[in-house]
């Protein structure tokens, strides 16, 4: 199995978390879905259809952090954009929302398709450095930077002993973790699969290690010519 490998980063992101409301809170990492959405952005998929691409038997996502988690919160005003239209300038009813942040997010993102056409579009869009949409992180205003860090093979590998994994994992009551000193660990639920309507048909449990560092647990995992572990969500 061949897998391509791209970073992405930006000053803040916002992955808000389905359930709140009034003061939005950020998910730690981008869901699988809000993965697929920047890919289906990089290639030009349109955003009404780009999910019956990304199911999970046919696109595989593992996400590593490469930066220590940091959140910060930031007050926005919103406007009515229905009623506004064109004249943005003329509204002077606001609504003010504190907004969780984070604050310079950079993931290292692991892609597989088994549509080797879509598979080789995002490679080459990656490789000539280009997107057909601008890229964001959660919402439109946090631009997204990205680099190609290339092409790798991946070896699916099962051992009954535990492996220090450099992706985000999917945590059940059965993962065996060694839970290691100097280590900040964080377990969410995201949502990690859509259908077509949007509508959410998954929700996994995840664990993470705030500052990117490897999660020694025994799990399934994929090995990487190049020395990582990783697996998907």
């Amino acid at each position: 199995m061949k897998a391509l490998v791209f970073d992405i980063k930006g000053d803040y992101g916002h992955f808000r978390k389905f359930y709140t409301t009034s003061s939005p809170l950020t998910f730690s990492i981008p869901p699988r879905t809000t993965v697929c959405g920047i890919i289906g952005a990089l290639i030009g998929l349109d955003k009404k259809e780009y999910l019956k691409y990304f199911k999970k038997e046919e696109a595989k996502i593992a996400i590593q952090i490469l930066q220590p988690i940091n959140k910060t919160r930031l007050s926005i005003n919103l406007i009515d954009t229905k009623k506004a239209k064109e004249y943005y300038s003329k509204i002077e009813k606001r609504t003010q929302v504190t907004y969780e942040l984070l604050k310079n997010p950079s993931y290292r993102i692991y892609f597989y398709h088994s549509n080797e056409e879509l598979y080789k579009k995002v490679k080459l869009f990656l490789e000539e450095n280009k997107s057909y949409y601008t890229l964001s992180l959660g919402l439109s205003e946090f631009l997204a930077e990205k680099k190609y860090r290339g092409e790798i093979n991946l070896q699916h590998i099962y051992k009954d002993e535990f492996a220090y994994i450099d992706t985000v994992v999917k945590f059940d009551e059965n993962l065996k973790i060694d839970f290691e000193d100097n280590k900040e660990y964080f377990k969410d639920t995201i949502q990690n699969e859509m259908d077509e309507n949007r509508e959410v048909t998954e929700y996994i449990k995840i664990l993470l290690e705030r500052s990117g560092q490897p999660i020694k647990c025994q799990t399934d995992y994929y090995l990487s010519d190049r020395g990582e572990k990783i697996v998907f969500l």
